[in-house]
């Protein structure tokens, strides 16, 4: 089985909780082009809670722009930290 990547068909407004979650992580993987096996993505509502692990700070903040321009999202808590070795 193929992973599914984001497309714009994805851009539905009205989207909310898992469906929405799965599109910000799609979204994320396709325009971020880090490692997301660390990331965890939850929507409540319009709400995206971005929890897990990325390589360096940079990414922190890309990760959360990427969340933040999908459509649908109104609100992005961004808990990603820096895994330390």
């Amino acid at each position: 089985m193929h992973k599914q990547i984001y497309i714009h068909q994805d851009d539905h407004s009205d989207l909310t909780d898992d469906d929405l979650a799965g599109k910000v992580l799609r979204y994320i993987q396709y325009v971020a082009l880090i490692d997301t096996s660390s990331l965890s993505v939850m929507a409540l509502g319009r709400t995206v809670v971005l929890s897990g692990y990325v390589s360096c700070e940079a990414e922190i903040g890309c990760v959360e722009e990427a969340a933040a321009s999908v459509i649908g999202v109104h609100l992005v808590e961004n808990m990603v930290e820096v895994l330390t070795h």
